[in-house]
């Protein structure tokens, strides 16, 4: 307690107690903590400018009111405090605390008596100084301390304590003082304050570089420019605002544009400069923003959407423009005239959009938690295939042209990679966020995936490990590690003579277990579980801690994240959210 009131680690305090006398006030404990921290860190100077009596008067008037008799000066301090006045002591002396003797020094020189007790006050907080006997050995089983008045650096009786952890001193002559602080051999180094405290590990996490505020909606999507210190965004506010860094610092709107209608997506091409924005109404609007960034003038604008635009994509190879609605339509047109080349109508309503260029494959997320593949040509379209991995609605997608993999995020908090490039049908699962995947990034330089979600989390997972794809599920109406039958079949319950149990599913093996042979939990980050689940007790005992080394970092954004922008060049990460917020992150600490 004493440590904290003076600011001082607890190892650097010893603290004693002498019967009938009671503690120190927090002011007295304050002082007398510094003295001794100053002390011990060869700072006597210091420590003997701040004992001239008339600055430690009023102090030490609070502390005579706190000593039940009144009268008594604890030993240790310097004979001139007794000089000073005394006062009326309280009515009712606090009870005194009782002293606990250690048990006696295993490790002593042979032939010498043990030494005496030192009694001190529990006002006084004592320095223990480890004094070692010339030739004797350094370490003891019991520390054998020399305590040093703090005020005034005068040795106290040697005594015999329990130490944890105290200020060491060198080994010193019979010349040298003794038990004194700074005293030693001619020459010796300073003792060590304490133990020597290791930095705890640097942790790795995204560094906040800016704060945009000022949107009064919600900020559906936001993108970074690159090669320059510049962000656009839209809103639901119906404002498109460019953002440039000024000489402050701070990002400030160059350009504050009102839409229409509340703006839902967009989609900007660097190299052209071409802004593709979305809207509520269905309408698509697009605009070529100036070198200057000052102004952008409109090109033209079409309605492929009788509803609001979810998603648009602008593809400068064939000058086209993707976009998907709430009318559940997919439809693309020309960048140049606007006019409708095509469209498929989905099964749900359309939550995620990518393209590959090379293949003409167009991928389309629904709210249905299906993934649909077209194959676009200049008017028509032909559907390729359809897949299904999760079990709620797909809210973001991401593509990999190099690996040629597709991510899904969905509503039930997953992550799905399906191998698309190899051909076999593989999904591997990934399960790392506690409320629904609103957004998906990948870095092709480094292979690694940013995930960020509803909860405010912002996963970064290594796509660079050979991960396991996810066992399905065994049906069966028994457990099949004890063969007890499930609450389902009467006919084994009722020939067993036993009450049918729940049943329960290995994450690992994917067996259908009951609830007593899958009483373990544990994480399989190989096969994306980086949380801990459900397994069977032989899967658990088989689970090595290499298995177990997690293959994913995770870090708080908080805020609502409903959008990311990654720039791979400078490692930047943008994210927008339901709190009318807009965060720019480092992520070189991470995405490295």
């Amino acid at each position: 307690m004493l440590g904290a009131v003076s600011g001082l680690p607890p190892r650097f305090i010893v603290k004693t107690a002498r019967p009938g006398t009671p503690r120190a006030c927090p002011v007295t404990s304050q002082l007398i903590g510094l003295l001794s921290f100053l002390q011990a860190s060869s700072l006597s100077g210091l420590a003997e400018a701040l004992l001239s009596p008339p600055r430690l008067r009023p102090l030490f008037r609070e502390f005579r009111r706190g000593v039940a008799s009144g009268k008594r000066v604890p030993r240790g301090f310097p004979s001139s405090f007794t000089t000073l006045p005394e006062v009326d002591p309280p009515s009712r002396p606090p009870a005194a605390t009782p002293l606990r003797q250690a048990p006696p020094t295993r490790l002593r020189p042979s032939g010498s008596p043990p030494p005496p007790l030192v009694v001190a006050p529990a006002c006084i907080p004592v320095v223990a100084v480890l004094v070692p006997e010339a030739g004797s050995a350094e370490s003891f089983p019991r520390e054998e301390a020399r305590l040093c008045s703090p005020v005034s650096g005068v040795p106290l009786r040697s005594a015999r304590v329990s130490v944890s952890t105290c200020v060491r001193a060198p080994a010193v002559s019979s010349a040298g003082p003794r038990g004194a602080i700074g005293g030693g051999a001619p020459g010796a180094p300073p003792p060590p304050m304490a133990a020597e405290i290791q930095p705890k590990p640097l942790t790795r996490k995204p560094i906040l570089l800016q704060r945009m505020e000022g949107s009064q909606e919600v900020v559906n999507m936001a993108v970074i420019v690159p090669k320059e210190e510049g962000v656009i965004s839209v809103s639901e506010d119906r404002t498109v605002r460019v953002w440039l860094k000024r000489d402050s610092g701070q990002y400030w709107p160059s350009i504050y544009h009102a839409m229409p209608s509340p703006c839902s997506c967009m989609s900007f091409n660097p190299e052209t400069r071409r802004l593709s924005i979305g809207l509520d109404n269905g309408t698509i609007s697009e605009f070529i923003l100036h070198s200057d960034f000052n102004k952008f003038p409109p090109v033209y604008s079409s309605q492929p959407h009788q509803s609001r635009v979810t998603m648009i994509l602008f593809v400068l190879e064939l000058e086209w423009v993707l976009s998907t609605g709430q009318d559940k339509q997919f439809a693309w047109h020309c960048s140049e005239s606007g006019q409708r080349l095509g469209g498929y109508r989905t099964s749900a309503v359309a939550s995620g959009l990518q393209f590959d260029v090379e293949t003409r494959h167009v991928f389309i997320g629904d709210h249905s938690g299906q993934v649909t593949i077209l194959k676009l040509e200049q008017e028509n379209c032909t559907l390729v295939t359809t897949f299904r991995g999760h079990t709620g609605g797909v809210t973001a997608l991401c593509w990999d042209p190099v690996q040629r993999v597709l991510f899904s995020g969905s509503s039930d908090h997953s992550v799905i990679m399906w191998d698309i490039g190899g051909r076999k049908g593989t999904a591997i699962e990934l399960q790392g966020h506690n409320d629904k995947v609103q957004a998906l990034s990948y870095a092709q330089h480094t292979r690694q995936l940013i995930s960020c979600g509803g909860d405010g989390g912002i996963v970064v997972w290594n796509m660079d490990v050979e991960r396991q794809e996810t066992p399905e599920w065994l049906d069966s109406d028994s457990c099949q590690k004890c063969d007890q039958p499930f609450f389902w079949n009467f006919k084994q319950m009722w020939d067993s003579k036993k009450i049918g149990l729940r049943q329960h599913h290995c994450r690992k093996c994917g067996k259908a277990v009951c609830g007593k042979c899958s009483s373990k939990r544990s994480s399989i980050p190989l096969m994306g579980f980086e949380f801990e689940v459900r397994v069977c007790d032989s899967c658990h005992e088989a689970i090595t801690d290499e298995e177990r080394a997690p293959t994913a970092t995770f870090h708080d954004s908080k805020h609502n994240i409903v959008h990311v922008h990654f720039d791979a060049t400078r490692g930047w990460l943008l994210t927008s959210g339901t709190d009318k917020v807009i965060k720019l992150w480092d992520m070189t600490p991470v995405v490295s």
